[in-house]
């Protein structure tokens, strides 16, 4: 799954890589976003495309349709790719609402094999280091004079292999510049989106990981510390 990321970088830096090329909608500048433990349930930037121009929206981490509020289950922050275009819940968002989440790295905690309850978390970041655009579906309404209640967006994710599966078992759909601009089109047909998300997402070879600090449980703390690898993990 994906819990927990980082969107430190300012809005340019990640522009400047997905599509240099293209007139936004909203304003970039150079100030850092300065967020290194973006939690569920806050509001985060979101790239998305309406009417043939990307626009950046604060848009909240988490989504639940009016029908599901009876369950009294949590929003749901991710949806799997084995089922988004397909289930009740995701198959509206993911035809008419797809869109990316711009990031550093996510974090995920690794269980101890012999007791679950003792976990280390660890940090996943490209190896080039460069910015990270995760698949996302949502429903929001950005002219809305109150935003309704039911708006948001989750991170598609998707089965971990290779090494990344030692850390958790499912990681989110991160995409090369040129699928996620086509994740993003909203000329894209449902069944090509549904393509790119199923074999043409950067495999888990491109990424690497490192063991840092447990104080990333705690939403309070949002230091650049946080992402640093610590000399004695935990497992």
């Amino acid at each position: 799954m994906c819990g927990r990321f980082t969107q430190y970088e300012p809005r340019s830096h990640y522009i400047d890589v997905l599509a240099p090329d293209k007139t936004f909608a909203s304003g970039i500048d150079d100030i850092p976003l300065g967020r290194y433990n973006v939690t569920p349930g806050t509001r985060v930037l979101l790239l998305n495309q309406r009417d043939d121009k990307i626009y950046l929206d604060p848009v909240k981490w988490g989504y639940q349709p009016g029908w599901a509020k009876e369950s009294k289950r949590p929003p749901m922050i991710n949806a799997r790719v084995e089922t988004v275009a397909t289930s009740r819940m995701f198959k509206p968002l993911f035809e008419q609402g797809r869109a990316l989440v711009m990031a550093d790295g996510w974090y995920e905690w690794k269980k101890d094999a012999n007791d679950s309850k003792v976990k280390q978390p660890y940090f996943i970041y490209h190896a080039s280091h460069t910015p990270l655009f995760f698949a996302a579906i949502s429903r929001f309404h950005p002219d809305a004079p109150e935003t309704p209640e039911e708006d948001g967006f989750v991170i598609v994710t998707a089965a971990s292999d290779e090494g990344l599966v030692d850390i958790h078992d499912r990681r989110p759909l991160v995409l090369d510049r040129a699928q996620a601009l086509e994740w993003l089109d909203g000329n894209t047909l449902p069944e090509r989106a549904l393509e790119i998300a199923e074999k043409e997402s950067l495999p888990p070879a491109q990424f690497t990981w490192q063991p840092v600090t447990k104080k990333v449980g705690n939403i309070r703390n949002n230091g650049a510390d946080l992402i640093e690898q610590i000399s004695d993990p935990l497992l």
